[in-house]
């Protein structure tokens, strides 16, 4: 799937971000993004130490973080010391992206085109944005709403009473009635007497073969995207929130909820109504048992449940204890 930036972006030189910091360069900055994505002229930013392996990754010249932790940047990086990085990020993000930090009703949509879709069969009612790419034999149900720019594969099933918008779904993907793809997520900075609202400038991109049954709720990414990878298998309301990356072939049984920032590695299979925290990393091969709390990393071919979740024979032997 090719890159889409589903938000009007306006640069601005760094100094205009940081008019008080003058060791720093007057550079026009082409965009906000992580520490592994950020090219040259992008600004990245350093708020956990979790994160302190992907330093080495970066090709950023700036990077936004604590006095605490710019002792972990190389010197090719120059640090910009902030006292909260995420609320300055807001801030940045606000000045650079037009209502990201909201979703607007999308006003654009209209009856779909037959001449410009002449393979797609529509429900009653459903309504199109601009610019949306849709490919051969794909069906869209009654009372849908597939607002600008997105783009959906071939041969894909799109239920009833759906809206999506910031989104690029592949081919051969099965969406059931009700869900929602795309939309802002849950991300603002507490302060005393006001919370300053976190734009998402992110998207979803959801990979070839998947399926996402009744009622899921899918956020798009905030700085980075969201991300499902190939023949992965979503039951009814399971809710994803921003920035989380689940890899190909997992299963995920109903009512599951994935905090932000969360990743997910390939073949995990997750029971229903389990939590899973945010900014965690699950192996490969892993499976977690239904109602788990997930609060720590868990390496590759583990099988974990409780609350918090922890190794099944520990589990198992706990509970027996406890009788």
């Amino acid at each position: 799937m090719a890159p889409k930036n589903f938000f009007k972006k306006k640069r601005i030189k760094i100094n205009d971000l940081f008019p008080k910091k003058k060791q720093i360069n007057n550079i026009l900055i082409d965009d906000v993004k992580p520490l592994i994505n950020a090219k040259k002229n992008d600004l990245t930013f350093f708020d956990s130490v979790k994160y302190k392996n992907d330093i080495s990754k970066t090709k950023a010249v700036y990077c936004l973080t604590t006095e605490k932790l710019k002792k972990f940047l190389p010197n090719r990086i120059k640090s910009i010391v902030v006292n909260n990085v995420l609320f300055e990020l807001a801030t940045i993000l606000n000045k650079m992206y037009v209502n990201a930090h909201i979703d607007l009703p999308d006003l654009s949509i209209t009856k779909p085109s037959k001449k410009k879709f002449v393979s797609i069969k529509f429900g009653k009612n459903a309504l199109v944005g601009k610019n949306v790419k849709m490919g051969k034999n794909t069906i869209i149900g009654s009372n849908t709403i597939i607002e600008s720019n997105v783009v959906i594969g071939a041969n894909c099933i799109i239920g009833s009473n759906i809206i999506i918008k910031n989104a690029l779904i592949g081919d051969g993907v099965v969406l059931q009635d009700n869900c929602k793809i795309g939309q802002k997520g849950f991300g603002f900075i507490p302060l005393k007497n006001k919370n300053i609202k976190f734009p998402h400038i992110g998207k979803v991109i959801i990979h070839n073969d998947v399926e996402i049954a009744s009622g899921c709720t899918i956020d798009r990414g905030s700085i980075d995207d969201t991300v499902i990878g190939q023949n992965t298998y979503l039951d009814n309301q399971v809710h994803i929130a921003h920035n989380v990356k689940i890899g190909s072939n997992c299963m995920i049984a109903g009512q599951v909820g994935f905090a932000g920032s969360s990743k997910i590695g390939d073949n995990v299979s997750i029971g229903g109504q389990a939590g899973i925290s945010g900014h965690l990393n699950i192996g490969n091969n892993v499976r977690i048992g239904g109602g788990s709390g997930v609060v720590k990393d868990v390496e590759d071919n583990q099988v974990i449940m409780g609350y918090p979740a922890v190794d099944l024979k520990k589990f198992l032997k706990n509970s027996k204890n406890n009788e």
